[in-house]
């Protein structure tokens, strides 16, 4: 159902654009840079939000909000709200509203292939601190790379002081690593100094070799395993419901115990404390810090090891047609 409701909002999106906008949304679904992604700041290919007019606005929200939850929509929004504080613009709109006009110059939606036909296809919305990138296959779906930031991760002044972004994330890591016991602790916590940033950046293919491997889920009491599966759930639960169901059951095919968790920096929270964490398995990954800016600025993604750009669907759909 996801993929048809994806089809039809895409399509009604593209059915009100201007020849001039289709020429910076649409590109081929096999070009070079199909996997060249960014959560830096800058201009990057596709169609900026800017561009929209409101009805356009309204179409593009109704796309984010079928693919990803309720709770995943707010997220991505959110993250343009932290960059209007950012940025010192006044004004900010009530929590949950979206003002692309605002900052939609940082943001570009892009469709590659035809959504309209039966070959592959994808949408994506990248921008400072945001990619979303969903792959529709034979009926399927990927919705990976995604990628969450947010500069400032507290609000320290102004009208929103004390608002934060992408609390849960932070708060049930630091719940996790908390709940450890000494010997734990000192398997999960693998360097008392933490990384400026995630660790396989915005490269195109996921390099898991690059983490530590930390505490395995198998070596986890009941509550401690409990509190990894809220963590990832924060990760895989910004998609879609079926979305992240189906990520659930590649987690547990390809052996739940085999994930692990690793803890880097500071093990208090606050301002000033440096942290970052990653989860790891076979099929799984997901990278946090939050280091930047004096530990107010997050980063956090989410890969899929096997099927980033619909690549294991992208596998099956060649060996199908060939």
């Amino acid at each position: 159902m996801v993929v048809e409701q994806t089809r039809d909002a895409v399509l009604d999106l593209l059915a009100s654009l201007t020849p001039a906008q289709l020429g910076k949304i649409r590109a081929p679904f096999d070009i070079p840079e199909h996997k060249q992604w960014t959560y830096l700041p800058g201009p990057v290919p596709g169609l900026a939000l800017t561009e929209l007019t409101p009805v356009q606005q309204k179409l593009a929200e109704r796309l984010v909000a079928i693919g990803c939850s309720e709770r995943g929509t707010g997220d991505v929004w959110a993250v343009l709200d932290a960059e209007i504080i950012v940025r010192g613009i006044p004004d900010l709109p009530p929590s949950g509203e979206w003002e692309g006009s605002v900052v939609g110059d940082r943001y570009f939606l892009r469709v590659l292939g035809d959504p309209s036909g039966t070959d592959p296809w994808a949408w994506r919305l990248n921008g400072h601190h945001l990619a979303i990138h969903v792959t529709l296959i034979d009926g399927a779906i990927s919705f990976t790379p995604q990628f969450l930031g947010s500069n400032p991760a507290e609000v320290l002044t102004g009208p929103q002081t004390g608002r934060r972004f992408l609390a849960a994330e932070q708060d049930l890591g630091f719940q996790l690593l908390h709940a450890l016991e000494p010997g734990q602790l000192e398997v999960a916590l693998v360097s008392p100094d933490a990384p400026d940033d995630i660790l396989t950046r915005h490269d195109p293919v996921a390099d898991a070799s690059l983490l530590h491997r930390g505490l395995p889920y198998g070596d986890m009491n009941e509550q401690q395993r409990q509190l990894l599966s809220l963590l990832i759930g924060q990760y895989v639960g910004r998609a879609a419901g079926p979305i992240g169901l189906q990520t659930w059951q590649d987690i547990t095919e390809h052996g739940i115990e085999n994930l692990s968790f690793a803890w880097a920096g500071e093990t208090t929270p606050g301002i000033g404390h440096r942290h970052y964490y990653s989860i790891a398995g076979p099929t799984f990954l997901a990278e946090y810090d939050n280091t930047q800016d004096n530990a107010n600025h997050i980063h956090s993604v989410w890969r899929d090891l096997r099927n980033d750009w619909g690549t294991d669907l992208l596998a099956a759909h060649y060996a199908m047609h060939r």
